[in-house]
């Protein structure tokens, strides 16, 4: 099934900027459409809760005023994820305000919830579902997801296990729909691998963490610059979901990343056992991929860095 145009049309890469918990914000939201690829954020980014209305006008009014000064260069779409699980309050309010500005994609995770999707396609939106697992991507789409986002080994933050080889294989058996490859991907060359795969985008999360747009503190920049494959741990220690984390910032918390147990909410607070830090501040999420990121550099440069290795990629490949 070909993609639909809201994924496609006005983009330069087969990419969506993964919603970065903390990090993502207007600023940088902005700056990866403007850059010519989606950019996206988490709605419980917005702090307050009436935050979210202003970042939705500030978005959709700047994206306007560039594609009126820039009628051969528009920019992308952009994205917000929604968290959906019973644990978000705030659900009912963020998703009345997608729909309120027509956010053109909604990123769901952490349930499927038929109602969600309704509310996005009533207005004519997409929704992509992530998943770690075949059986989550059937529930997906049987609960009315427009696509998928495979989020494989070696991905940011709370990632599965299952090699993007045997992810996006299982899914292709049975699914012809918008699907997105999320694991480890930070060159060029690795999202045209994904298409050759059979994702049709990549999702791509840690390289924009080492950018001057994002909101995330110079020492989480400065280690995923300095960082690589080995540098990241995956545990579900510090949230009770498995996840891939930066050493350095498990260290600066006062603990040995080689050591750490497994989580047992019954009996840890991790707060304390760390002598205040807080896991969704302090400990670093970041994906295996990171090698590539050589310097803390605009938003503009990196995706100028990206579509030159895919360009070459295909080259090499005669695609």
């Amino acid at each position: 099934m070909a993609l639909p145009p809201i994924l496609k049309d006005k983009l330069r890469l087969p990419v969506i900027g993964s919603p970065l918990f903390i990090i993502s914000h207007p600023k940088l939201t902005l700056a990866q459409c403007k850059a010519g690829v989606i950019g996206a954020f988490p709605a419980l980014n917005a702090r307050p809760e009436s935050q979210l209305d202003e970042w939705l006008a500030e978005i959709t009014e700047e994206l306007a005023r560039h594609d009126a000064a820039h009628p051969d260069r528009p920019a992308a779409p952009f994205a917000v994820n929604q968290i959906v699980h019973m644990s978000n309050k705030r659900l009912e309010h963020d998703l009345s305000l997608c729909v309120k500005y027509k956010v053109p994609v909604v990123i769901s995770s952490l349930g499927a919830v038929p109602e969600v999707n309704a509310a996005v396609h009533s207005y004519g939106g997409i929704v992509l579902h992530d998943i770690i697992n075949n059986r989550h991507a059937h529930s997906a789409i049987r609960k009315g997801a427009d696509g998928l986002i495979a989020v494989a080994s070696g991905a940011g933050g709370h990632a599965g296990t299952l090699s993007p080889f045997a992810l996006i294989q299982e899914i292709r058996e049975w699914f012809d729909g918008p699907l997105l490859l999320a694991g480890a991907i930070a060159t060029g060359g690795a999202i045209l691998a994904a298409e050759a795969m059979g994702a049709d985008m990549a999702y791509i999360g840690s390289p924009f963490i080492a950018t001057q747009e994002a909101r995330a503190s110079e020492a989480y920049k400065q280690a995923i610059v300095e960082g690589a494959a080995g540098d990241i741990v995956y545990s579900n220690y510090f949230t009770g979901i498995h996840g891939n984390y930066l050493k350095p910032s498990i260290v600066a918390a006062g603990m040995d990343p080689d050591n750490l147990p497994p989580a047992d909410p019954s009996k840890m607070d991790f707060e304390q056992a760390t002598g205040g830090a807080k896991a969704w501040k302090d400990i670093w999420g970041s994906g295996q991929g990171i090698s590539a990121v050589k310097a803390v550099e605009p938003v503009e440069k990196l995706v100028d860095r990206l579509e030159a290795e895919y360009k070459a990629a295909r080259a090499r490949l005669a695609l």
